[in-house]
């Protein structure tokens, strides 16, 4: 577990990466720029034109490192893996769930719980931190509504409504992200989500950390023996990882959006640090993209306390955490499955 802290990020393009002995082998322009043991990392991410011999393919295969390739722009291309782990009776019966409406509403509920709860404690850290500098009315107007939503969860609702409740809470939230911002706000201005393109500096920041958020949440499901692309929520669809979609709404407010935030609030990321192209979407530069990846794998190593758990664990572990909760109720050893909580 202790792996999941460690990924490495390959973004400098023209990069080769190869095995030599137990080790992975960075190259740019046939120099080493980097050696790394493997048994030291739990995955590896590429962006852009990077390269990789088969027989690093292979070796990760074998010590269970997955490679995930992606656009500069952070586009999910393609990721190999070894042999599918775990008890193929926990897939069947994730299959069964997924295909049972109610029994998927019940999983899909915990879920939106989650996001809705930490949504609301984003916001009500805005308001006990930076009181003085935001619109107060407005947040407490949102926490407000999140917190009915909330209340709304302990009813017997449709898997349609729950989609409808968490829709309209994903709005209220970003309604008011933008006073979450008290820095460089000429830079970073934020009316409304943009995904594909991202059409600010704000939604681009987002999206890139919602990437990085979905390969652990990936990788940590796979390491159980779940199946990523088989959701509760967010249902089938070709190419779409429904199940990881569906975890990493609890992990949005807390980690990557709080991340955001900080990254902004902070001066870390500038906004000459983006350019606009030509057709309006906004993308970072490779500097910004390496400041932004080493926060991310920082506040990873963080502690938190798991409420469920009654620890206080490295957050780079949550993901494997929730991964192998979600598994033990599928197994029938929990009642419910219990999401993350940030307090």
């Amino acid at each position: 577990m202790k792996k999941l802290l460690n990924t490495l990020y390959v973004t400098t393009g023209g990069a080769y990466l190869s095995k030599e002995g137990e080790t992975v082998v960075v190259k740019v322009d046939r120099e080493v720029r980097l050696r790394i043991p493997i048994h030291t990392i739990g995955g590896i991410v590429c962006f852009g034109q990077v390269g990789c011999s088969p027989f690093l393919m292979g070796f990760c295969a074998e010590r269970d490192v997955s490679i995930s390739f992606l656009t500069e722009k952070g586009r999910f291309l393609a990721r190999v893996q070894g042999p599918v782990s775990g008890n193929v009776l926990l897939r069947r019966e994730q299959y069964r769930r997924a295909d049972d409406r109610a029994r998927s509403t019940a999983i899909a509920r915990a879920v939106v719980a989650g996001k809705l709860f930490n949504c609301r404690t984003v916001l009500q850290r805005a308001l006990r931190d930076h009181g003085e500098k935001i619109d107060t009315n407005k947040i407490r107007q949102a926490s407000a509504k999140l917190k009915a939503h909330l209340s709304a969860l302990h009813s017997e609702l449709s898997l349609d409504a729950l989609r409808g409740v968490e829709g309209d809470s994903a709005r209220t939230y970003f309604n008011v992200f933008d006073h979450l911002i008290i820095c460089q706000k000429d830079a970073f201005v934020f009316k409304e989500r943009s995904r594909r393109p991202p059409l600010d500096r704000v939604n681009c920041l987002l999206s890139f950390l919602y990437t990085l958020v979905v390969h652990d949440v990936r990788s940590a499901l796979e390491a159980v023996g779940l199946d990523p692309q088989v959701g509760f929520l967010h249902r089938d669809r070709p190419g779409r990882p429904g199940l990881a979609l569906d975890m990493m709404e609890e992990f949005r407010p807390f980690l990557a959006d709080r991340l955001a935030l900080s990254l902004v609030n902070l001066g870390r990321v500038r906004g000459n640090g983006f350019r606009h192209t030509e057709s309006g979407a906004v993308l970072m530069d490779d500097e910004t993209r390496k400041t932004v990846l080493t926060a991310y794998q920082k506040r990873k190593q963080e502690g938190v306390l798991h409420p469920f758990v009654g620890e206080k664990l490295p957050i780079g572990l949550l993901f494997q955490v929730q991964a192998t909760l979600l598994a033990r109720h599928l197994r029938g050893d929990l009642d419910a499955y219990p999401p993350f909580f940030w307090k």
